[in-house]
């Protein structure tokens, strides 16, 4: 009998189905939710966030359903870094996968200081390197022995988040009927100023761009695809659910927020994980009569920082294994202990981050701002590329005769969802800072650092694209086998 060497093995398939839907459920729900939603009411009106939040739940929905089919009937765990070098061109999915590694790379350390953050609530003199230390430490524990450990963590993660919007939902309904504050608040709040919707189109468009940040994370599920149990079945499911349950969740607290508290409100602009005591979750706590309101939310807002950090850790080392894998990374990133980690690139994960974490200490932090700035573009980038991948991916299968009721999944409204979601990225990614080109003179420092992410990924799309010479797959030779490393 033939022992395969750790370097040998594949990633092993532990994903379970609670946890795979966990995983997609709890991407998207985080800081975006309980913190940054208070700044969308404040800026367009209760009315004009739900629209905003609906516009960009319409787009995340045609992603993940573009994302559903091409990963249902190839789970792979490069994902979309495989899928834009099969169906677009190598040299995009080089660009695809680098991006979205160090995007996730520079979220650990900004993770890791989040949580610092939300410990000072309770140790207010505590050191902030040693809490983001600790943080450190548990999450490579969650990731280091198997993928179960990190689905397992997500799993309770996630658990904690949707217990408590359920709970806030619930809550809140009572309060507008008057059940827990004594009297019925009606659409007083909601329609102050005489409409709910303020500010105007520009507002909406800037409550967009929140709204766009707060759903990234969803895509992940994407990546767990390959170490699922039973992708062709789990993966479609958590899509179809996930989804709707995420979109249910941001709009109901969004109305109940803009039912109850004022958008006029200051504490609502005011909001962040550094004054938790002003989250609009908390305000409403707190006028519910739950004097522990501030504490009970600073311990969500460190499991959703815990949560987001896991997820950073687990898909930066599968993309750069992937990326190995395909000889686009070096080789060594692509062993894998014995028990299905990509341990080598996970470390050099690890370490990278810390690099970023000290260089926010030192001098200005002008470094770290940038690389801030390149992340916030990471997943309008990501989406537009899965979305670019599965256009061609489905004029691919046609164009080889293949047969549309042999998919394991299939998006509906083809071609117009990925088109429509093409042109909605490109809107949004361009559209980051407007600001900057209205009014008086441009101020170039400032562009170039906001957009710092769109020159560094085509550095990275044509610079892989003159090295090798890759061109554009023709529809009739595009690979639709899976690679022969999953």
């Amino acid at each position: 009998m033939i022992h395969e060497t750790p370097s040998e093995q594949r990633l092993q398939r532990h994903l379970r189905p609670r946890h795979v839907s966990m995983i997609a459920l709890g991407g998207a729900i985080g800081t975006g939710l309980f913190v940054a939603s208070g700044s969308s009411i404040h800026t367009a009106g209760p009315g004009g966030a739900l629209i905003a939040y609906m516009i960009v739940g319409v787009m995340i929905y045609f992603v993940m359903t573009s994302l559903g089919e091409m990963a249902t009937y190839m789970p792979v765990s490069g994902s979309f870094e495989t899928y834009a070098s099969k169906f677009v061109d190598p040299a995009f999915g080089f660009a695809i996968g680098w991006n979205y590694w160090f995007s996730w790379t520079a979220c650990v350390p900004t993770e890791l200081s989040a949580g610092s953050i939300v410990m000072k609530y309770w140790f207010p003199h505590s050191s902030a390197i040693l809490w983001s230390a600790i943080f450190l430490v548990i999450l490579c524990l969650l990731n280091a022995f198997s993928v179960k450990g990190y689905g397992e963590g997500e799993y309770w993660f996630a658990g904690i988040k949707v217990v408590t919007i359920i709970l806030f939902i619930v809550v809140g309904i009572l309060m507008i009927f008057g059940i827990l504050s004594g009297h019925s608040t009606g659409f007083r709040n909601f329609t102050l100023g005489g409409s709910p919707i303020h500010g105007g189109g520009m507002a909406i468009f800037s409550t967009i761009l929140v709204a766009g940040y707060a759903f990234s994370g969803t895509e992940v599920v994407g990546l767990t695809a390959g170490e699922s149990e039973n992708p062709g079945k789990n993966i479609p499911k958590a899509i179809r659910t996930v989804f709707w349950r995420i979109l249910i969740f941001y709009i109901v607290s969004i109305f109940i927020i803009g039912m109850l508290i004022p958008y006029t409100d200051p504490n609502l602009l005011n909001s962040s994980i550094h004054n938790i005591a002003v989250s609009p979750f908390t305000i409403v706590f707190k006028r519910a009569g739950f004097a522990l309101a501030a504490a009970v939310m600073n311990a969500v807002i460190l499991t959703s920082v815990l949560s987001a950090g896991n997820s950073a850790v687990y898909v930066s080392s599968r993309m750069l294994w992937a990326l190995a894998k395909e000889r686009k990374a070096p080789a060594i990133f692509a062993k894998v202990s014995r028990r299905g980690v990509p341990i080598n690139a996970m470390v050099v994960t690890i370490l990278l981050s810390l690099v970023a974490f000290l260089s926010s200490l030192v001098g200005n932090g002008v470094f770290y701002t940038w690389m801030l700035n390149i992340v916030a573009l990471s997943a309008f980038i990501t989406w537009l590329g899965i979305t670019v991948s599965h256009y061609r991916f489905r004029r691919a299968y046609v164009a080889q005769g293949r047969d549309l009721n042999q998919l394991p999944y299939r998006a509906k409204w083809f071609p117009f969802a990925p088109l429509i979601a093409i042109v909605m990225c490109i809107i949004v990614i361009f559209g980051q800072d407007y600001n900057i080109f209205l009014g008086g003179a441009i101020d170039w420092r400032k562009i170039s650092s906001t957009y710092v992410g769109i020159p560094v990924f085509l550095l990275l799309w044509f610079g892989y694209k003159w090295v090798k010479q890759t061109k554009v797959v023709r529809l009739t030779e595009c690979n639709f086998a899976p690679n022969e490393a999953d």
